[in-house]
């Protein structure tokens, strides 16, 4: 059973023979459909279908040259709103089954972003036609969470919003010089470092550490696409899931100046969320590429 079937409102799916006919019904109804060839006599093919608004299952398999579908494996997904990076993304495959990962180098977030991708047949399609690399694409960021808490928000006036605007341009651009080899740049980022573990060394001792940390966005557990995170919630809606009828909360959240969507079931998230408060979580890292064609 996939972890992250909850997220999207089957947290009571546990029987392997549900599980199968929810595929094999998804497989006959799916309201998207996408194909393209993954060999000489064979063809990838992905079914997808919303339980509630851009949240549902996509299962993956392959059609073989008598026309025979074999499923391969399926998993939940939410899709996401607006445009999350506008930075050049690459795509490697998993090793046991035709899945990818991309892999986006944000000067935002500070690590190299891993997702899991949602849009695996339009790469492959443009993969089996010579298109690779395509320049002038943009990502989509969304993401599953099975555990979550609401914090609230540290409050700064417009001054002090101004302020942190400034700060996180100028460190932002000293990254990009950093990237190039830029030498002052670097040695101003590590200072700029030091000078912030002992600002916070000291203020953590009469200070709690969420009134210090606005956001964070960082690597969780040995899953490559998976991540602890702490952002502003901007936008807040309550979806229902059809099948099962459990709620189902979908956030977008600013977290490092890096704005992407995440779902949670209402019942695996502590506290009420609004507007401007602040969500803390894991979650699992989707994406989907939008490509120029």
């Amino acid at each position: 059973m996939h972890k992250f079937m909850r997220a999207i409102g089957f947290s009571k799916l546990t029987d392997r023979r549900e599980q199968q006919k929810l595929i094999t019904d998804i497989i006959v109804n799916a309201a998207h459909r996408s194909y393209t060839s993954n060999g000489e006599e064979t063809i990838l093919a992905e079914f997808c279908e919303d339980f509630a608004q851009d949240i549902g299952i996509a299962v993956c398999g392959e059609f073989d040259a008598e026309d025979k579908f074999t499923y391969d494996y399926f998993y939940p997904y939410l899709r996401g709103t607006g445009v999350s990076s506008y930075e050049d993304v690459s795509v490697e495959r998993h090793a046991e089954k035709e899945s990818y990962a991309g892999i986006c180098d944000d000067i935002k977030v500070g690590v190299s972003l891993i997702f899991y991708l949602q849009n695996i047949v339009p790469y492959v399609k443009a993969q089996h036609s010579d298109m690779l690399p395509i320049r002038g694409t943009t990502l989509t960021l969304s993401g599953l969470s099975i555990n979550g808490s609401i914090l609230l928000p540290i409050v700064k006036n417009e001054r002090e919003k101004q302020k942190l605007q400034k700060a996180t341009m100028n460190r932002n651009q000293l990254i990009a010089a950093a990237r190039k080899g830029d030498e002052d740049a670097i040695e101003s980022l590590t200072l700029e470092d030091m000078d912030t573990y002992t600002s916070i060394s000291k203020k953590i001792l009469t200070e709690d550490v969420f009134s210090l940390v606005d956001t964070y966005f960082m690597p969780y557990g040995v899953e490559c696409d998976q991540y602890s995170v702490m952002g502003e919630i901007l936008d807040i809606s309550l979806r229902v899931n059809r099948i099962t009828g459990e709620e189902i909360y979908v956030m977008r959240l600013n977290c490092n100046d890096l704005q992407f969507d995440i779902c949670i079931n209402k019942q695996d998230l502590y506290g009420e969320p609004q507007v401007g408060r602040r969500f803390k979580g894991i979650i699992w890292m989707q994406g989907y590429i939008n490509y120029p064609f």
